[in-house]
């Protein structure tokens, strides 16, 4: 038996990157996947890629609304919804600007990055808890936080603490639904530098592009950046029933950044 079969699970920001692998990871491991975002054409390509335990949903995650939309749909289709994946985001330099420093940051920006990171977050955790409990399905709630929700980032105030708080609203979650004695858990993903479209605006595509990757990863005792599969596979097991007892818990994925100091590769013996 597959490790979530039986289970269905709506993933946000599914048209790429991490979102993506999640879903294909999903849907390889049983799962019926809504996958949603709001750039229809290659979410919608990947639901058929992926056959017809896949769907697509257009979902704006700082909208309540749609949320309500997306819900009611799962629920009219299916017998429940049994893992929510929280993982839609931005870092704010999508537009082009690059100015997210503590003094600098406009009032405006830090809203659109915490509208999308942060209620993004907060109305996909309500609208789960609401459907799971309706359909009286045990849940997993997976939140996409980041290494920059546990340290401090100087570049990227906003960014930072949208995350920040996505890690304790997580555990808030998981607190509450405990305490609600409902069956429903509620864990989140830290990871560092893995390697998506959201980086694309930071590396650039012209000679030096090898140059910023390096350096992006030089603090890394792994040296190198990580892999969308990588993260998906976390969130299958968090999502499978074998992380049944695993709540309120988040996970590190940073090549070891947060163990301690840099390690550097020792060097070869003849």
């Amino acid at each position: 038996m597959k490790r979530l079969e039986g289970k269905t699970a709506l993933v946000t920001g599914a048209a790429r990157g991490i979102g993506a692998a999640i879903a294909s990871a999903f849907v390889e491991n049983g799962a019926f996947v809504y996958l949603s975002d709001i750039d229809d054409s290659p979410g919608q390509a990947l639901a058929a890629a992926l056959g017809s335990q896949a769907r697509y949903v257009h979902l704006d995650v700082r909208e309540e609304c749609q949320w309500q939309a997306a819900m009611t749909q799962v629920l009219d289709q299916r017998t429940g919804l049994h893992v929510l994946v929280n993982n839609a985001g931005i870092t704010g330099f999508e537009g082009g600007c690059f100015v997210h420093d503590p003094e600098h940051v406009s009032l405006e920006d830090w809203h659109a990055v915490h509208r999308t990171n942060l209620d993004g977050v907060f109305l996909g955790c309500k609208h789960a808890i609401q459907a799971m409990r309706q359909s009286a399905s045990s849940g997993s709630i997976i939140n996409i936080s980041s290494r920059s929700g546990l340290v401090g980032i100087p570049g990227a105030a906003a960014y930072a603490a949208s995350k920040a708080a996505v890690r304790n609203h997580s555990k808030t979650v998981a607190l509450y639904c405990a305490e609600q004695g409902l069956p429903i858990r509620c864990n989140s993903i830290h990871p560092a530098a893995v390697l998506t479209p959201m980086w694309e605006p930071m590396l650039g595509d012209g000679p030096e592009r090898e140059i910023r990757m390096r350096e992006f990863v030089q603090d890394c005792p792994m040296r190198r950046f990580g892999r969308p599969d990588e993260v998906a596979a976390v969130a299958v097991m968090l999502a499978s029933d074998e992380a049944a007892y695993m709540n309120g818990a988040e996970l590190n994925m940073d090549g070891g950044i947060l163990a301690g100091a840099v390690a550097a590769p020792a060097a070869s013996k003849q």
